[in-house]
């Protein structure tokens, strides 16, 4: 069992050695630290946490460093989740209300991410598959070329240029879009997608092959809406720490290059009641990020669908400003988005 004291003091040395670097000694602690006990009482506080793997010692110094078990019981229990200051919210809002569509936020976002943290900041767009379809649009760009416009509630808009075998009349292209907007206005985008098929079937014959070009072009448009994939900013971060990593950083940037990967791992983060959630170290080993930690919340599109947001660096990472910057920026991405 691991006394108050005890505790406190692998809060200190988890917050030293991420400034630092540095392994931490008990002389340090008392000099740095108000504990009103001798070195001695600290170095018996620190071998009852070694006893418990939350710290270890990386060579013959007599300096200690947290273990991941050490990080892991310090965000849980100690690291203090402090707001941000007014100038960092202030920073937030004025960066994030300059941006004009989706795209544009959610790459402002891991930007500014990745600057108040020093981290590889990530957002998963959201999957829009209960957007209702507001309208679509169909414009003739040449006798043989239709431009495809998806417009939904949510202000998202996709669009396509369809090549066509033949020559398309004004007249044609009117019908196939009030038939189009009449079977899909209204609807969400995963039923909308189930009826394209019903509007190429129900089509007259002389449309069917129009149709059939333009319903799955907007198949495609579609399948945007529900692709799952992320925007990432800050890579540049991890080789300022590559003394961090045992090895090289080469492992970490190629499983951050496999989406599917980092997706699956936010995907088995639940947030605490704090709305953020950490993976730490070997919590990562089985996606090949043993080495990292990663700090997610959830944030609601303007559609009402959930996606995550998080940073993701060197175990040795400032916990408590980087788990108040992810919950503060997700907070305001949901609230711009809801009024957008």
């Amino acid at each position: 069992m691991v006394s108050e004291r005890s505790l406190e003091v692998l809060r200190v040395i988890v917050q030293d050695y991420v400034a630092s670097r540095e392994p931490v000694g008990s002389k340090a602690i008392v000099e740095r630290h108000a504990f009103g006990v001798s070195a001695a009482t600290i170095r018996n506080d620190m071998a009852q946490l070694e006893d418990e793997e939350l710290i270890s010692a990386p060579h013959t110094s007599s300096g200690r460093i947290p273990t991941d078990k050490g990080y892991r019981l310090f965000v849980d229990q100690l690291a203090d989740r402090k707001p941000l200051s007014e100038a960092q919210r202030e920073a937030i809002e004025t960066f994030l209300g300059q941006s004009v569509g989706l795209d544009d936020v959610l790459m402002r976002t891991v930007r500014l991410l990745s600057q108040i943290t020093n981290q590889v900041a990530i957002v998963q767009y959201p999957s829009f598959a209960r957007a209702l379809v507001r309208h679509v649009e169909l414009v003739s760009l040449t006798d043989r070329r239709v431009l495809t416009v998806l417009i939904t509630d949510t202000g998202r808009v996709e669009q396509q240029v369809v090549e066509l075998e033949q020559s398309v009349e004004p007249e044609q292209l009117e019908r196939l879009k009030a038939t189009l907007n009449r079977m899909l206005g209204g609807i969400n985008v995963d039923a909308s997608a189930a009826l394209l098929e019903k509007a190429r079937s129900e089509a007259a014959p002389e449309d069917e092959a129009l149709m059939t070009r333009i319903t799955h072009a907007l198949a495609e448009e579609f399948a945007e809406y529900r692709h799952d994939k992320l925007v990432m900013a800050g890579a540049a971060n991890l080789a300022r720490t590559e003394d961090d990593f045992s090895g090289s950083i080469y492992p970490v940037l190629e499983a951050l290059e496999q989406q599917v990967v980092l997706l699956r791992l936010f995907g088995e983060m639940a947030v605490d009641r704090g709305g953020v959630s950490a993976s730490i170290g070997r919590e990562n080993e089985s996606f090949g990020l043993g080495e990292t930690s990663i700090i997610s919340s959830n944030y609601r599109s303007s559609a009402g669908e959930l996606a995550r947001l998080g940073v993701l660096g060197p175990t040795r990472m400032d916990y408590s400003n980087n788990l108040a910057a992810v919950r503060a920026v997700a907070r305001y991405l949901s609230r711009q988005l809801g009024e957008g």
